[in-house]
């Protein structure tokens, strides 16, 4: 924020973009120090390298606690304990990111369709281009 604590930030954040909206909510989340966090799809509203400097943060912040991450993002579930993958509500892979892509399922397809573009080498391609 511009002016830190001391930003007006207007009536129910209206001055915030959704990627503000979203780095201050879960501020207050992390302020109360939960022994529980849910988060669902908390970085989608910020760019991917924001989003892996909170990655950073947050996989500091959620040692030693339970975290149930909702996600779509390869960086925020790639470093998971237990990856849980969901279709049609219905649970059809668990596992590692690791033994998920060995097992070269819908996952590890996901992954190399969709996720691969998110990845940090990734980036620093596109940078240097």
């Amino acid at each position: 924020l511009p002016d830190g604590l001391d930003t007006d930030v207007g009536e129910r954040g209206s001055s915030l973009s959704m990627g503000q909206r979203q780095l201050v909510a879960l501020a207050r989340v992390i302020l109360k120090d939960p022994a529980i966090f849910i988060l669902d799809e908390a970085t989608a509203s910020v760019d991917p390298f924001t989003e892996t400097q909170i990655q950073e943060g947050l996989d500091e912040i959620m040692r030693q606690r339970t975290a149930v991450v909702i996600a779509h993002r390869l960086s925020t579930v790639k470093h998971a304990d237990r990856i849980i993958v969901m279709q049609q509500g219905q649970i059809i892979e668990e596992g590692t990111h690791n033994s998920l892509m060995a097992q070269a399922g819908h996952y590890a397809e996901l992954y190399n369709t969709y996720f691969r573009h998110q990845s940090l080498a990734y980036i620093d391609t596109w940078q240097r281009e």
